[in-house]
């Protein structure tokens, strides 16, 4: 395992790191396998673990206090997100002073920790000053209950632009790190967001980097689903809308360009997503310890510049050629 700074911050994690998003905790047999695949990426040298407070209704901050538990709290990098709401109260969600404050200490009993490495905002809230939000969770910097912080989702360009601006005047603690969507068939932080990020030394740790499974080859056109597959639940739209016939066209040349190199297609996936050096980490799920093995063995792997040049043909995106060769 290969370990990066998160941007300019001293913080090491993990090139892959374990998210919480899509962990299953329903009944017993689901969390003692939650737990296993937990502790099979610490024993691979991940260290970073990604939550939120709304995951699971807050069963999988606690499921993931229960693994700290187990380690010495210097070992594990640990991450939670605040803005949905926990609560029927009307200051129960979004980002103003009181309900970061008050969700901060409810993740911190949950995961019964004193501290949280990573805090993100989890959204952005058009209700609230950006000026109250950044005061303070630099505030929680202060006191100790989070060592860094960032946002997540709706972020734009402009916005983190403004943030960086107003920490500036203030002279608060830095934004630290953003966690949005970035895989090979939605680029769109490469528009803005990723030289943002470079010019004030923000790290990124994307989520969902294998679009919804999309991007693992197991989908195949005018092949049957899967079975047991996200693509077969009757509820997850997002990896449906996703199985175009032009998408799953590109996959079946991005399999083939990892079958030349010989790694997965995940693999593949994954170490395209760790060439460029602003991302600090990358965040996946797993079902299995399989999905895992095959995830964490992407870092470390470098694809070839002329691979790298095939692989933007096919996703007909030119945008980042500065970054490869």
């Amino acid at each position: 395992m290969k370990y990066r700074n998160v941007g300019k911050a001293g913080i090491k994690v993990s090139e892959i790191a374990l998210g919480s998003w899509m962990t299953r905790l329903e009944d017993t047999a689901a969390v003692d396998n939650a737990m296993a695949i937990a502790d099979a990426a610490f024993d691979a040298g991940v260290n970073f673990y990604d939550c939120a407070d709304a995951y699971s209704g807050g069963d999988a901050e606690r499921f993931l206090g229960r693994f700290i538990a187990k380690h010495d709290r210097e070992d594990v990098v640990i991450s939670s997100k605040v803005f949905f709401g926990t609560g029927k109260s009307v200051n129960g969600r979004g980002l103003s002073r009181k309900h970061i404050f008050n969700n901060c200490e409810r993740s911190l009993k949950n995961l019964g920790t004193d501290y949280i490495d990573l805090y993100y905002c989890h959204r952005f809230d058009t209700t609230t000053p950006l000026e109250e939000t950044l005061q303070a969770l630099s505030d929680l910097v202060d006191q100790g209950k989070i060592l860094y912080y960032g946002v997540s989702e709706e972020w734009s360009a402009a916005r983190l632009e403004r943030a960086e601006r107003i920490i500036s005047e203030r002279g608060l603690h830095p934004l630290t790190v953003v966690q949005p969507q970035y895989n090979m068939v939605d680029r769109y932080i490469e528009h803005e967001i990723v030289e943002t990020c470079e010019r004030y030394g923000i790290g990124i740790t994307p989520f969902s980097p294998l679009a919804q499974g999309l991007l693992t080859g197991k989908y195949r056109k005018g092949q049957p689903l899967p079975a047991g597959s996200r693509a077969t639940w009757q509820s997850d739209h997002q990896i449906n809308n996703l199985l175009t016939d032009e998408n799953l066209d590109k996959v079946e040349r991005l399999s083939k360009i990892a079958d030349e190199l010989g790694v997965k297609m995940p693999v593949l996936a994954l170490a395209w997503i760790l060439r460029l050096p602003v991302i600090s980490s990358v965040i996946v799920g797993a079902s299995k310890p399989s999905q895992l093995e095959s995830n964490i063995a992407a870092s470390g792997v470098e694809i070839p510049a002329d691979a790298l040049k095939q692989i933007d043909d096919i996703l007909g995106f030119k945008r980042f050629e500065r970054h490869i060769g």
